[in-house]
């Protein structure tokens, strides 16, 4: 059964958010700008910036800004990098979380296909550095998949990540309509279950766009099968598309209806369970703990 939807040619009222402003807003900008930094707040047009920059939050973006996969909802750009990588950048961003105060950060990088470890090394490095620098802090990897590769999954888990995720980002039928034709729905499951048995003690994390045209009963086999690989977070959030070139939104699903969605999830025995229109997968990722 397809979910119940409002059709609209603009934006509901619920997805309008406020324009990034304030004193915290300006702080983080300022330092993330000075070291030369990325973040996925910016670089895929989060509509919650305000909202986490100005709680002083952010999801910092390594690896460079350039993506070598095409995904068809992402707003980061896509080229080559050519191996290129900036060996010092993990000292950075340890030195944004102890400037900043930050105690708890996400790290998520542009896929490296042209890399032999699709970037696995740096983001270990970056947590170590986290770590080193400002102990107490809790670190969550937003991770690709590797292409599969679960030995470049093993270098992450080795560095100690609180929490790994990685996004289904839709359902199955979709996946290959949405996303980058080297990722792939059983693919990405596969690095979660590996995750997860590989360091149990520690949360995988897993989340999906909605409004691009997927079924709940389809949203309902994502869950089972999120949990079936041992994922402990799951989260929802509506689509937006970024620019015309982007895929269009199919539907506008209600706050309502995330709630129910939400609830579903939650029967299902997750640790935790993020629902509703602006969610997206580092939204209120503290609150796990």
């Amino acid at each position: 059964m397809a979910l119940t939807v409002d059709l609209v040619k603009r934006k509901p009222d619920w997805l309008r958010v406020s324009l990034p402003i304030g004193d915290e807003y300006e702080r983080v900008k300022a330092k993330v700008n000075a070291l030369s930094l990325h973040t996925v707040c910016k670089e895929a047009a989060c509509p919650n910036v305000a909202e986490c920059w100005g709680a002083g939050t952010a999801t910092i973006m390594i690896l460079g800004d350039e993506c070598t996969r095409g995904c068809r909802f992402c707003n980061v750009k896509t080229g080559n990098p050519r191996g290129k990588i900036d060996w010092l950048e993990p000292l950075r961003v340890s030195e944004a979380v102890r400037d900043l105060g930050w105690r708890y950060l996400v790290v998520t990088a542009v896929d490296r296909d042209d890399l032999p470890d699709g970037g696995a090394l740096i983001f270990a490095n970056t947590v170590r550095a986290i770590h080193e620098r400002v102990p107490g802090a809790r670190v969550e990897i937003l991770s690709g998949d590797y292409r599969g590769d679960l030995r470049a999954v093993d270098i992450v888990l080795d560095a100690k990540p609180d929490v790994f995720a990685h996004n289904l980002e839709t359902v199955r039928r979709l996946t290959p309509s949405v996303r980058d034709k080297r990722a792939a729905y059983d693919q990405s499951l596969s690095v979660l279950a590996h995750a997860k048995r590989r360091a149990p003690e520690r949360y995988t994390k897993t989340s999906l766009m909605l409004g691009l045209g997927e079924t709940e009963a389809e949203i309902e086999t994502a869950m089972d099968d999120a949990r079936a690989a041992g994922v402990d977070i799951f989260t929802m959030g509506q689509y937006l598309q970024p620019s015309k070139k982007h895929l269009p939104v199919v539907e506008f699903v209600s706050p309502r209806q995330f709630d129910r969605l939400g609830e579903l999830a939650r029967r299902r025995g997750f640790h935790q369970v993020v629902s509703s229109p602006l969610s997206r997968s580092s939204y209120h990722a503290e609150q796990a703990f």
